[in-house]
């Protein structure tokens, strides 16, 4: 009898995954590698190392935004419930964008939670839930601290020739959060519900 394997054998094999593989990396965090795209390495590098940053707080926003979405409470739960939940998917594809534009620099994108956690500009908030105006102060701030080294970056970019990076930052990031803003600000607005003053 033969130990050759018979033709269903073969096809058997070539049809299981292949686990468990382990290799180097490719390219290590914190190193760019060559990109033909008319930037220096020093451009390009400073631009990554901005935009990583930008990228790790935009993805707490985001989850912050999650957070409150699945934890408010009270008589305006539906209309925060949207609005979060909105503004959630809104900084999931500024991530993305993000995440891109540091790929086309030549750089390696941070994407782990505890990788994000350690980076992260914006405070921790607790595990439990929050009253309603709380949450929004927590959104607020989270905004202003991605505004705040958002704009210091796209001035970084646009004097070191980086237009890429500017555009995106400026039209995406900074106006897409102050419109954010406008839209959350507004619901800690002193106003009365029934009659006027």
């Amino acid at each position: 009898m033969s130990n050759q394997p018979n033709g269903k054998e073969k096809a058997t094999a070539k049809a299981a995954p292949v686990t468990h593989q382990q290799a180097h990396e490719t390219q290590p965090f914190g190193q760019l590698v060559s990109m033909p795209i008319a930037l220096s390495e020093t451009v390009r590098r400073a631009s990554v190392d901005n935009l990583s940053q930008i990228l790790v707080d935009t993805v707490v926003l985001k989850d912050l935004y999650k957070k409150h979405h699945w934890q408010v409470t009270g008589p305006t739960f539906y209309q925060l419930h949207l609005l979060f939940d909105k503004h959630a998917g809104e900084q999931e594809g500024w991530v993305d964008l993000l995440a891109e534009r540091i790929q086309t620099l030549g750089g390696v994108t941070l994407a782990m939670p505890h990788d994000i956690a350690e980076r992260t500009l914006i405070p921790r908030p607790p595990k439990g839930r929050e009253e309603v105006p709380v949450q929004i102060s927590r959104l607020l701030h989270g905004h202003e601290v991605v505004l705040e080294e958002a704009r210091a970056m796209a001035r970084q970019a646009a004097a070191a020739g980086d237009d890429g990076t500017n555009d995106l930052i400026v039209g995406t990031i900074i106006r897409g959060n102050e419109l954010q803003v406008w839209f959350l600000a507004q619901h800690v607005v002193d106003t009365p519900l029934v009659r006027a003053k």
